[in-house]
């Protein structure tokens, strides 16, 4: 397996974690078929979700593949008006990378990045890493104070 830019970038900031691989289609690319084949519960294991504000412009929010991003919770953690899912076309010019395998790590910019609440329960979960069939699994604080998110109430 290829390292990623963002196991790299963690590596190098000495936070650690670890590597679970997954076999995935063009078919199968949510959270739940993710989910069946690591070792973590669905609720620990993460989706990146990349949205534009009215006022903000792009942001981030990750949240358990078991539960949708409420956008009128996300528009006021993040104080502003409305925000809106960007087009899946528009992913890899944003952030550098792919739908399935979108990772808060590493993205082309630093974006403003929130974590669901939830992910404070667990001592560990998953998030893309950087590439479809690759998952990082680490504390949530770690990956939290790494890409310089805050825990919110976002989901529905």
């Amino acid at each position: 397996m290829n390292k990623t830019n963002a196991m790299r970038l963690l590596e190098q900031g000495n936070v650690p974690f670890r590597v679970e691989t997954y076999e995935y289609d063009e078919e199968h690319l949510g959270g739940e078929h993710v989910a069946a084949q690591v070792s973590l519960p669905a609720d620990q294991i993460f989706k990146t979700l990349v949205v534009r504000g009215e006022k903000q412009g792009i942001m981030v929010f990750c949240i358990p593949v078991t539960m949708e991003l409420d956008l009128k919770k996300a528009a006021k953690t993040a104080k502003d008006k409305k925000i809106e899912m960007t087009h899946v076309k528009e992913l890899l010019g944003l952030t550098g990378y792919i739908r399935g395998g979108c990772s808060p790590v590493g993205m082309k910019k630093k974006y403003p990045t929130w974590f669901d609440e939830t992910a404070m329960l667990y001592d560990e979960i998953a998030v893309s890493g950087g590439a479809r069939g690759i998952q990082i699994i680490a504390s949530p604080e770690d990956l939290k104070q790494f890409v310089d998110a805050e825990y919110a109430d976002i989901t529905l």
